[in-house]
């Protein structure tokens, strides 16, 4: 029986994809967010790695993806290209973990927890169903989203404290 093959994707920060049932795509996040959405019955599937809430300032630049709202609405724009609703699809959020050991001054928050609650919001008022998520906490994520089977693997690694490795728990999300 032959092994099934994949078309591997890795995303940089600032990066998002778009493809079908051959693609598997992976990204390494730490304060960052990545959104997976996924659609069960055409096998499609769009994820983000982005770094700032909110979108680019200037906007007679294109797009661009180091920021959430951007990034959502060009994964948006291209599943519609390819006839897919993103209403239709299951979304999945990652990453924004505190990255650093910083204390919160005047009521600011973290640039990780702040990339994990503008991704809820977009999906919210974008009419996206969330249907499952890793955020926040401590250390870095590696997720690995299969668009055939809309999994999504994590492995949350935390850091230990006073220690200079870090030991590795993994989570693994369900469908």
């Amino acid at each position: 029986m032959a092994t099934a093959r994949f078309i591997q994707i890795f995303l940089m920060p600032g990066e998002h994809f778009v493809g079908d049932a051959r693609h598997r795509m992976s990204t390494l996040l730490g304060s960052c967010v990545s959104i997976t959405l996924w659609h069960p019955k055409q096998l499609l599937g769009a994820m983000s790695h982005f770094l700032l809430p909110g979108s680019g300032l200037d906007h007679r630049q294109p797009r661009n993806a180091r920021y959430g709202a951007d990034a959502l609405d060009m994964m948006i724009s291209d599943l519609a290209v390819r006839a897919c609703d993103a209403t239709e699809c299951e979304a999945k959020i990652f990453g924004g973990g505190a990255m650093f050991d910083l204390p919160e001054r005047m009521g600011s928050k973290d640039i990780g927890r702040r990339n994990g609650e503008s991704a809820r919001l977009m999906l919210r008022e974008a009419g996206i169903r969330i249907a499952s998520e890793s955020l926040f906490e401590a250390g870095h994520r590696r997720i690995i989203f299969s668009i055939k089977s809309g999994e999504v693997w994590v492995r949350h690694e935390q850091p230990v404290r006073g220690a200079t490795r870090s030991t590795q728990r993994q989570k693994e999300l369900p469908r």
